[in-house]
């Protein structure tokens, strides 16, 4: 049921004109073909992980395992309301023809953005880099283009922000131009983190107490430190006392065992994404607890393999302050916003701008922080540009109608 609304765009219920009254009516035919899983859909949206984990397994280990696909980037524990929608999120895209499935990027994630470079050129698109933004042309509620910081104007009759709405809205176009209620919508957006990551160069496979291995037998890409939903929730009553998780969760890849050009012969990389980990610490500051947290993870991780702490080459700490800083993710949340009900669907970011359109003509959003949310996807990005061009069409057949006496 959920799945093809993926690669729709929601409709606006905010602007009364046919083409949201025909996406609101095929919404309607969808839910409608799919009447008998409406309980089961308002269960998963609304339900905690755990209760949902609770209603399938028995097996403490077995929901430990599956939980933290519940809470993964949001600011939520493995009781909290809507976190069985963010497991089911993660369960939504494909990777290789499988549903469900995920995948590693040859050459590392900035081989992705590479690809789609590569695209985007071939279409003739020009990409500049270090070209920051500092302000979206706005004159009589239309978009002119945008400012670039040293200066440089480039006027376009549209704009498309795939950074974060609250950002786009707020700091780019200004409240000056913005309705009231979007304005108010934008600065009760929720956008806490929870999440670091901790990177490891190491000189060699970590040799798990469970399942021994070396560089010639078996090789683990991916593998989940969380042993409980209980281990969950004390890492998590962590966090919202505003410390980092003493016994935090890790969700841990190897990808120097799918991808060997990523590191030097026999080195490997191990990500580490850590959860939890405060925005604002309680009583202290990231600039001193960064190396603390690094220390407890290689800790931790050395219980499960004793050679992992030995192993160590070099280290990198990534706290929600440096994703806020470095990436333009407000809070250090990494889906742009949180997943949660009220910033879903026609709601997100807000119900003026939740179609990607936005009350100023020309500019539309295209990030994570619109339908259908955050992961490595595209979904939110290809709804956006099919809205884009059905517009541009639009407005070139009524141009061309408009050259016809008595039509327009």
């Amino acid at each position: 049921m959920v799945r093809p609304l993926l690669d729709q765009a929601p409709p606006n219920l905010d602007r009364r004109r046919p083409r949201e009254l025909g996406a609101l009516l095929g919404l309607g035919r969808h839910l409608l073909r799919h009447r008998s899983d409406l309980s089961e859909l308002a269960d998963i949206m609304t339900m905690s992980v755990s209760d949902f984990l609770d209603q399938w397994f028995e097996d403490p280990a077995v929901k430990g395992a599956l939980s933290p696909g519940g809470v993964i980037g949001a600011w939520a524990g493995p009781h909290s309301p809507g976190t069985a929608y963010v497991l089911l999120h993660h369960r939504l895209g494909e990777a290789g023809g499988q549903r469900g499935g995920w995948g590693f990027v040859k050459g590392g994630m900035g081989a992705l953005s590479e690809i789609l470079a590569s695209a985007a050129r071939s279409g003739g698109a020009e990409i500049r880099t270090g070209a920051r933004v500092s302000q979206i042309l706005v004159a009589e509620g239309r978009t002119r283009g945008v400012v670039l910081e040293d200066g440089t104007e480039l006027r376009s009759e549209s704009v498309i922000s795939a950074i974060h709405p609250r950002t786009t809205l707020l700091d780019l176009v200004g409240r000056q131009h913005l309705p009231a209620r979007l304005v108010g919508e934008m600065e009760r957006y929720r956008s806490r983190s929870g999440s670091a990551k901790v990177n490891l160069a190491l000189a060699e496979l970590p040799n798990f107490r469970a399942l021994p291995s070396s560089d010639a037998g078996p090789q683990h890409p991916e593998f989940i430190i969380n042993p409980s939903i209980d281990y969950l929730h004390r890492a998590w009553d962590d966090a919202v006392s505003g410390h980092w998780s003493r016994e935090p969760m890790m969700d841990c890849v190897i990808p120097t065992t799918k991808d060997r050009t990523l590191a030097p012969a026999g080195r490997h990389i191990l990500s580490c994404f850590v959860q939890y980990a405060p925005y604002q610490l309680q009583g202290a500051t990231w600039e001193q607890e960064r190396e603390k947290l690094a220390d407890r993870v290689v800790e931790l991780l050395g219980t499960y393999a004793p050679n992992l702490p030995g192993a160590v080459l070099h280290r990198q700490v990534v706290t929600p302050p440096d994703m806020e800083q470095e990436y333009g993710l407000l809070g250090g949340n990494i889906f742009h916003g949180e997943m949660s009900l009220d910033q879903l669907f026609f709601l997100r970011p807000a119900s003026q701008a939740g179609s990607y359109r936005t009350p100023v003509a020309g500019l539309y959003l295209g990030g994570s922080g619109t339908h259908p949310g955050g992961g490595v996807m595209g979904a939110p990005g290809r709804n956006a540009a099919r809205t884009v061009l059905s517009d541009l069409r639009r407005r070139n057949w009524s141009a061309r109608l408009g050259r016809f006496p008595g039509v327009g």
